[in-house]
Protein backbone atom coordinates (compact mmCIF):
# COMPACT_ATOMS: atom_id res chain seq x y z
CA UNK A 1 0.00 0.00 0.00
CA UNK A 2 1.30 3.17 -0.88
CA UNK A 3 1.95 5.97 2.22
CA UNK A 4 0.17 8.59 3.17
CA UNK A 5 1.70 12.13 1.73
CA UNK A 6 2.81 14.22 4.21
CA UNK A 7 4.50 17.65 3.16
CA UNK A 8 6.50 18.69 5.87
CA UNK A 9 8.75 22.03 5.25
CA UNK A 10 10.08 24.97 7.69
CA UNK A 11 11.60 24.51 10.82
CA UNK A 12 10.77 24.65 14.10
CA UNK A 13 7.95 23.39 16.67
CA UNK A 14 5.65 21.21 14.14
CA UNK A 15 2.08 22.73 13.21
CA UNK A 16 0.08 20.02 11.80
CA UNK A 17 -2.74 21.52 9.73
CA UNK A 18 -5.61 19.15 8.34
CA UNK A 19 -7.48 19.81 5.64
CA UNK A 20 -11.25 19.15 4.45
CA UNK A 21 -13.54 17.23 2.36
CA UNK A 22 -12.44 17.50 -1.13
CA UNK A 23 -9.35 19.04 -0.06
CA UNK A 24 -5.78 18.56 -0.03
CA UNK A 25 -2.71 20.15 1.39
CA UNK A 26 -1.96 22.57 -1.53
CA UNK A 27 -5.21 24.58 -0.18
CA UNK A 28 -2.62 25.46 2.58
CA UNK A 29 -0.26 27.12 0.09
CA UNK A 30 -0.63 30.47 2.03
CA UNK A 31 -0.32 28.88 5.77
CA UNK A 32 2.81 27.17 4.44
CA UNK A 33 4.62 30.50 3.19
CA UNK A 34 3.38 32.18 6.23
CA UNK A 35 4.35 30.05 9.32
CA UNK A 36 7.46 27.89 7.44
CA UNK A 37 9.91 30.50 8.80
CA UNK A 38 8.89 29.93 12.41
CA UNK A 39 7.35 26.61 12.74
CA UNK A 40 7.92 22.85 11.09
CA UNK A 41 4.59 22.65 9.50
CA UNK A 42 3.21 19.50 8.65
CA UNK A 43 0.22 19.28 6.15
CA UNK A 44 -0.86 15.42 5.48
CA UNK A 45 -3.01 14.50 2.46
CA UNK A 46 -5.85 12.28 4.07
CA UNK A 47 -6.44 9.19 2.46
CA UNK A 48 -7.88 8.99 -1.15
CA UNK A 49 -7.47 12.68 -1.33
CA UNK A 50 -4.94 14.87 -2.73
CA UNK A 51 -1.39 13.34 -3.38
CA UNK A 52 -3.01 10.19 -1.78
CA UNK A 53 -5.56 9.88 -3.80
CA UNK A 54 -4.20 6.04 -4.68
CA UNK A 55 -4.26 5.05 -0.51
CA UNK A 56 -7.07 3.47 0.53
CA UNK A 57 -10.14 5.96 1.99
CA UNK A 58 -11.30 6.00 4.92
CA UNK A 59 -15.13 5.44 5.91
CA UNK A 60 -14.50 6.25 10.04
CA UNK A 61 -13.45 9.83 11.36
CA UNK A 62 -11.88 7.72 14.22
CA UNK A 63 -9.82 5.67 11.90
CA UNK A 64 -8.74 9.03 10.25
CA UNK A 65 -7.77 9.79 13.63
CA UNK A 66 -5.72 6.55 14.12
CA UNK A 67 -4.02 7.13 10.97
CA UNK A 68 -2.96 10.66 11.35
CA UNK A 69 -1.29 10.00 14.86
CA UNK A 70 0.58 6.46 13.56
CA UNK A 71 1.75 8.87 10.62
CA UNK A 72 2.82 11.58 12.95
CA UNK A 73 4.73 8.89 15.13
CA UNK A 74 6.38 7.16 12.61
CA UNK A 75 8.08 10.93 11.38
CA UNK A 76 9.19 11.02 15.46
CA UNK A 77 6.70 14.04 15.78
CA UNK A 78 5.63 13.89 19.30
CA UNK A 79 4.59 17.03 20.34
CA UNK A 80 3.10 19.21 18.07
CA UNK A 81 0.05 21.89 17.52
CA UNK A 82 -3.02 20.73 15.64
CA UNK A 83 -5.40 22.41 13.05
CA UNK A 84 -7.77 20.92 11.48
CA UNK A 85 -10.81 22.64 9.11
CA UNK A 86 -14.02 21.35 8.31
CA UNK A 87 -13.54 17.39 8.32
CA UNK A 88 -10.23 17.77 9.18
CA UNK A 89 -11.82 19.59 12.65
CA UNK A 90 -13.66 16.58 13.52
CA UNK A 91 -10.44 14.00 12.91
CA UNK A 92 -8.41 16.91 15.48
CA UNK A 93 -11.00 16.56 17.78
CA UNK A 94 -10.96 12.64 17.55
CA UNK A 95 -6.65 12.83 17.94
CA UNK A 96 -6.79 15.59 20.78
CA UNK A 97 -9.40 13.08 22.78
CA UNK A 98 -7.56 9.74 22.23
CA UNK A 99 -3.82 11.65 22.21
CA UNK A 100 -4.51 15.13 24.08
CA UNK A 101 -1.17 14.70 25.43
CA UNK A 102 0.66 15.04 22.43
CA UNK A 103 -1.09 18.13 21.62
CA UNK A 104 0.21 21.68 22.43
CA UNK A 105 -2.35 23.65 21.24
CA UNK A 106 -5.54 22.94 19.19
CA UNK A 107 -7.23 24.80 16.60
CA UNK A 108 -11.00 24.22 15.27
CA UNK A 109 -11.75 25.77 12.51
CA UNK A 110 -15.42 26.04 10.46
CA UNK A 111 -15.86 22.59 11.71
CA UNK A 112 -18.52 21.18 14.27
CA UNK A 113 -18.74 18.69 17.08
CA UNK A 114 -20.82 15.78 14.72
CA UNK A 115 -21.16 15.06 11.11
CA UNK A 116 -25.07 15.18 10.58
CA UNK A 117 -25.76 18.67 11.26
CA UNK A 118 -29.56 20.07 11.64
CA UNK A 119 -28.99 23.17 9.22
CA UNK A 120 -26.35 22.09 6.44
CA UNK A 121 -26.76 23.22 2.81
CA UNK A 122 -27.88 19.56 2.15
CA UNK A 123 -28.12 16.46 4.11
CA UNK A 124 -25.25 14.07 4.27
CA UNK A 125 -27.24 11.34 2.21
CA UNK A 126 -28.09 13.85 -0.33
CA UNK A 127 -24.78 14.76 -1.16
CA UNK A 128 -24.06 11.12 -1.36
CA UNK A 129 -26.98 10.60 -3.93
CA UNK A 130 -25.70 13.91 -5.83
CA UNK A 131 -22.01 12.47 -5.93
CA UNK A 132 -23.64 9.19 -7.64
CA UNK A 133 -25.87 10.73 -10.05
CA UNK A 134 -23.92 14.39 -10.97
CA UNK A 135 -20.51 12.88 -10.84
CA UNK A 136 -17.53 14.08 -9.08
CA UNK A 137 -16.69 17.59 -10.80
CA UNK A 138 -20.25 18.68 -11.01
CA UNK A 139 -21.10 18.35 -7.10
CA UNK A 140 -17.55 19.48 -5.82
CA UNK A 141 -18.12 22.26 -7.87
CA UNK A 142 -21.31 22.81 -6.66
CA UNK A 143 -20.13 22.62 -2.94
CA UNK A 144 -17.11 24.12 -3.22
CA UNK A 145 -19.24 27.87 -3.90
CA UNK A 146 -20.15 27.44 -0.62
CA UNK A 147 -17.19 27.84 0.78
CA UNK A 148 -16.17 31.66 -0.48
CA UNK A 149 -18.38 34.46 -0.34
CA UNK A 150 -17.50 35.79 -3.71
CA UNK A 151 -18.37 31.99 -5.17
CA UNK A 152 -16.71 31.33 -8.43
CA UNK A 153 -15.11 34.66 -8.04
CA UNK A 154 -13.22 34.01 -5.10
CA UNK A 155 -9.50 34.45 -5.68
CA UNK A 156 -8.55 30.52 -4.46
CA UNK A 157 -11.85 28.89 -5.87
CA UNK A 158 -10.13 26.99 -9.11
CA UNK A 159 -7.00 25.74 -6.57
CA UNK A 160 -9.61 24.27 -4.18
CA UNK A 161 -11.55 22.78 -7.27
CA UNK A 162 -8.17 21.47 -8.20
CA UNK A 163 -7.88 20.16 -5.36
CA UNK A 164 -10.97 17.75 -5.39
CA UNK A 165 -10.25 16.96 -8.86
CA UNK A 166 -7.39 14.82 -6.94
CA UNK A 167 -10.09 12.41 -5.51
CA UNK A 168 -12.82 9.65 -6.11
CA UNK A 169 -16.09 9.33 -5.77
CA UNK A 170 -15.36 6.00 -3.74
CA UNK A 171 -12.88 8.39 -1.83
CA UNK A 172 -15.44 11.47 -1.02
CA UNK A 173 -18.41 8.27 -0.45
CA UNK A 174 -16.24 6.90 2.12
CA UNK A 175 -15.56 10.65 3.91
CA UNK A 176 -19.61 10.87 3.84
CA UNK A 177 -20.13 8.07 5.42
CA UNK A 178 -17.57 8.97 7.91
CA UNK A 179 -19.23 12.39 8.81
CA UNK A 180 -23.02 10.59 8.94
CA UNK A 181 -21.65 8.53 11.25
CA UNK A 182 -19.85 10.42 14.11
CA UNK A 183 -20.69 12.30 16.58
CA UNK A 184 -18.58 13.82 19.04
CA UNK A 185 -20.90 15.46 20.78
CA UNK A 186 -20.69 13.99 24.21
CA UNK A 187 -16.93 13.31 24.42
CA UNK A 188 -15.85 17.25 24.30
CA UNK A 189 -15.56 17.54 27.67
CA UNK A 190 -12.48 15.06 27.42
CA UNK A 191 -10.39 18.35 24.92
CA UNK A 192 -8.27 19.65 28.02
CA UNK A 193 -6.28 21.59 25.35
CA UNK A 194 -5.85 25.05 25.07
CA UNK A 195 -8.25 25.37 22.04
CA UNK A 196 -8.90 28.36 19.63
CA UNK A 197 -12.05 27.82 17.71
CA UNK A 198 -12.84 29.68 13.99
CA UNK A 199 -15.75 30.21 12.47
CA UNK A 200 -16.97 32.31 9.23
CA UNK A 201 -20.33 34.24 10.21
CA UNK A 202 -21.38 32.95 6.70
CA UNK A 203 -20.25 29.74 6.71
CA UNK A 204 -23.35 27.32 5.16
CA UNK A 205 -21.40 24.17 6.39
CA UNK A 206 -21.57 24.75 10.30
CA UNK A 207 -23.74 26.96 11.49
CA UNK A 208 -23.36 29.19 15.21
CA UNK A 209 -25.06 26.35 17.22
CA UNK A 210 -22.66 24.51 16.27
CA UNK A 211 -20.11 26.76 17.30
CA UNK A 212 -21.37 27.37 20.62
CA UNK A 213 -21.43 23.20 21.03
CA UNK A 214 -17.74 23.42 20.87
CA UNK A 215 -17.62 26.73 23.31
CA UNK A 216 -19.51 25.57 25.90
CA UNK A 217 -18.23 21.68 26.06
CA UNK A 218 -14.39 22.78 25.20
CA UNK A 219 -13.67 24.12 28.47
CA UNK A 220 -10.21 25.88 28.14
CA UNK A 221 -11.52 27.30 24.46
CA UNK A 222 -11.63 30.88 22.91
CA UNK A 223 -13.63 32.11 19.75
CA UNK A 224 -12.75 34.21 16.97
CA UNK A 225 -15.12 34.93 14.64
CA UNK A 226 -14.68 36.40 10.78
CA UNK A 227 -17.28 38.47 9.50
CA UNK A 228 -17.88 38.33 6.29
CA UNK A 229 -16.38 35.11 5.42
CA UNK A 230 -17.70 31.99 3.97
CA UNK A 231 -16.32 28.27 5.25
CA UNK A 232 -12.44 28.86 3.57
CA UNK A 233 -11.50 32.23 5.58
CA UNK A 234 -7.86 31.22 5.56
CA UNK A 235 -8.37 31.83 1.83
CA UNK A 236 -10.61 34.27 1.89
CA UNK A 237 -9.13 36.81 4.82
CA UNK A 238 -5.37 35.00 4.52
CA UNK A 239 -3.33 37.57 6.26
CA UNK A 240 -5.99 38.05 8.85
CA UNK A 241 -6.60 34.24 9.49
CA UNK A 242 -2.99 33.39 9.49
CA UNK A 243 -2.10 36.71 12.18
CA UNK A 244 -5.32 35.85 14.12
CA UNK A 245 -3.46 31.90 14.53
CA UNK A 246 -0.14 32.94 15.23
CA UNK A 247 -0.98 34.77 17.92
CA UNK A 248 -2.90 32.33 19.40
CA UNK A 249 0.31 29.77 18.86
CA UNK A 250 2.47 32.31 20.19
CA UNK A 251 0.44 33.44 23.71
Amino acid sequence: MQDLYIGDVGKGFPLVLVHGFLGSSEMWGPQINFFKNNFRVITPDLPGFGKSHKVKSCNSIQSLANLLLESLQNKKINKFHLLGHSMGGMIVQEMAKKKGNKISKLVCYSTGPRGEMPGRFETVDQSRENFKNKGLETVARNIAKTWFIKKESAKYFEMCIEAGKQTSIEAADNALTAFKNWNGVDTLKNIKNETLIVWGDQDKSYNIKEIEILKKNILNSSLVIFKECAHNVHLEKVEEFNNKINEFLNR
